[in-house]
């Protein structure tokens, strides 16, 4: 009656080992690092810069406790650790001087970090410890605002010129297209010259919508961009503003930044332990621009040239094809460029798409007309230092739409027209909210957190053991269980603890004991009716089952509300919320009975249980 099979006690200790390996790496300390990051667009991190890390460190015989490479692309980085902040300040001024060839201009940023102390087994594992939130740890938070607006007008910008850029090639006549809110209206004297220009039109934007209206000789088409178009352009514009901020956030040396997106138009820059707020609004808030330049084929590149470049040109040695010698002249700059997609040719190799607003078009139509077979060139200036991004030939004189091509594979196409989008701001960005939190409070908060929870969970476990013996005994091995899981759970999926975090473990305690309170109450009440030990053990669960399921399911209901409509720490609690209602149900219900089944399912002739004291209706 009261034996559980092996396959769930298998389970069970299955159960709590994941949830000790997984719990594990958030009681490992931190170690004083250096991280390394590339500092320039052009230059990507790959495992042999781990290599080359190693390589000065050991030219300089500075001891290190691991070198390790994580991350893809903007968040790549190496990661040394060292046994004390001193080595740490030495590794960092050496490193510096010996990845850099020019100081004053570093291909590579270093910057001091702490790094997790975890072993390499559990990390080979996905056991990692939990990010630890700014309430926490202390730092920084910015909430921005983009302004979604300027996206749109960028893109109905560049829909105007590139409509009438493939009008004139396909020379379709038109009476006029102008721009109205966020659509484009193009007028026409004849019905069959419409349909001619919808169907160029449609052939080559497949996202837009069109309406006709007008009679007689006052014809005109409106376009616009479809629902899904429409948020797609926003949705692209956030994303090119999160990605330029991770690149630049690379800069302070976080070691966990949060840089997400929150609702439709706001970004969420939360930077753990950096307490300079003015460095990080100049970091966070610096321009970048695009520039697109003919290159000055008179002159041939060479290691001893800087006497022949013409007055008018000069050299760039940084970035990709250089060196390169580039008119001064600026054919237009990036905020002429409405969006730049990875897309492939008509030979089928991978490619970029550019397209330019009106304004652009017809300066990128002036410059190319009678330079075909020339090459032209991209650059990224920021912080006043130049990259060349990409230096290709002109096949035939561009319009508003026009591509790159010769990229060699979709991995590079994807780069530049990552590099192209997020050289710079897709908009402008106003910080809404701004907070500073000092270390010292973030180590109180921990402090104040961890006692709250481990003092709620001794006087629970007194009170369970005191007033219901061995059945309390079990219940709070059932409530440990269940502080472990959700900590693994936690820690697996990578979560930001946060204070509201802390608060809603204590909660889930809380919660979790009250479901074995049911269970014992109900073994009570079987045993006050005249029910054997065994007997009233088996009606006790089964019977509690059905309230503990209602009572966490609307509970559950509740925590679900708070995670879609809340935002920041609401959501947080509401995870750590929802997650203690899941690992308590099995842990109150499948653990605990485990246990007592244990303990007692196998004695046949048993007489009684310790449960505490029994009253017995009619007895004194």
């Amino acid at each position: 009656m009261n034996r559980y099979p092996l396959w769930k006690y298998i389970l069970i200790v299955v159960a709590v080992l994941l949830g000790a390996l997984y719990t594990a790496p958030n009681y490992y300390g931190e170690s004083p690092a250096v991280q390394v990051t590339s500092g320039k667009s052009t230059v990507k991190m790959s495992s042999d810069m781990r290599a080359k890390v190693e390589e000065v460190l050991k030219g300089a015989n500075i001891a290190y406790n691991g070198i390790a490479f994580d991350g893809t692309g903007t968040y790549a980085s190496v990661r040394a650790r060292f046994a004390d902040p001193d080595t740490q300040f030495r590794a960092k001024s050496v490193l510096e001087k010996g990845l850099n060839a020019d100081p004053a201009d570093p291909t590579y940023l270093v910057a001091l970090n702490l790094q997790k102390d975890t072993p390499k087994w559990m990390q080979a594992l996905h056991a990692l410890p939990m990010y630890l939130g700014l309430d926490l740890r202390g730092g920084v938070h910015f909430l921005m605002q983009v302004d979604t607006k300027a996206v749109l007008t960028k893109r109905v910008q560049g829909i105007q010129a590139a409509s009438r850029s493939l009008l004139r090639d396909k020379n379709v006549r038109h009476a006029g297209i102008d721009r109205v809110g966020d659509t484009i209206e193009i007028k026409f004297r004849d019905d069959a010259t419409r349909q001619k220009a919808k169907d160029v039109l449609q052939g080559q934007m497949t996202d837009l919508m069109f309406v006709d209206a007008g009679e007689g000789d006052a014809l005109k088409t409106t376009i616009s961009l479809k629902p899904i178009a429409l948020k797609q352009t926003v949705d692209d514009g956030v994303k090119q503003n999160i990605s330029t901020l991770s690149k630049r956030v690379n800069e302070l040396g976080v070691a966990e930044p949060i840089i997400q997106q929150q609702g439709p138009d706001r970004i969420v820059v939360q930077l753990p332990g950096v307490q300079d707020v003015a460095r990080a609004r100049a970091v966070i808030g610096r321009t970048a621009t695009l520039e697109i330049r003919m290159v000055d084929e008179s002159v041939t590149p060479g290691t001893e040239m800087s006497a022949a470049i013409p007055f008018n040109s000069e050299l760039f040695t940084v970035g990709k094809a250089v060196p390169v010698v580039l008119s001064k002249d600026v054919v237009l700059t990036g905020d002429y460029i409405s969006s730049a997609t990875a897309t492939y040719d008509q030979n089928q190799q991978p490619a970029v798409s550019i397209e330019l607003n009106g304004d652009g078009g017809r300066k990128i139509r002036d410059a190319t007309r009678d330079r075909v077979g020339k090459k032209m060139s991209i650059v990224l200036f920021e912080k006043g230092k130049p990259e060349v991004l990409s230096v290709a030939t002109i096949q035939q004189e561009l319009s508003s739409r026009f591509q790159i091509t010769g990229m060699g594979n979709a991995e590079n196409s994807a780069e530049l027209a990552l590099l192209l989008r997020s050289g710079a701001l897709s908009a402008p960005m106003d910080v809404i909210e701004e907070r500073t939190i000092g270390p010292q409070l973030g180590a109180e908060n921990i402090n104040k957190g961890l006692h709250s929870t481990m003092y709620g969970f001794a006087a629970i476990a007194i009170f369970m053991v005191a007033y219901y013996m061995m059945f309390g005994f079990f219940s709070v091995l059932a409530l440990a269980c269940n502080l472990l899981l959700l900590l693994a759970l936690l820690s697996l999926m990578q979560a930001t603890l946060t204070l509201p975090g802390i608060a809603a473990i204590a909660l889930a305690l809380g919660m979790a004991i009250d479901a074995n309170v049911l269970i014992n109450e109900r073994i009570r009440e079987e045993l006050r009716s005249g029910a054997t030990p065994q007997a009233a053990i088996a009606a006790g669960f089964d019977r509690a089952w059905a309230t503990i399921i209602d009572s966490n399911v609307t509970t559950l209901i509740v925590g679900i509300a708070l995670w879609v409509f809340g935002s920041g720490p609401i959501r947080g609690f509401a995870v750590v919320h929802c997650l203690g209602i899941l690992t308590s149900m099995f842990s109150a219900v499948f653990i605990s009975r485990g246990v007592v089944n244990l303990w007692y399912g196998r004695k046949k002739k048993l007489q009684s249980i310790a449960i505490g004291t029994v009253w017995v209706p009619g007895l004194k």
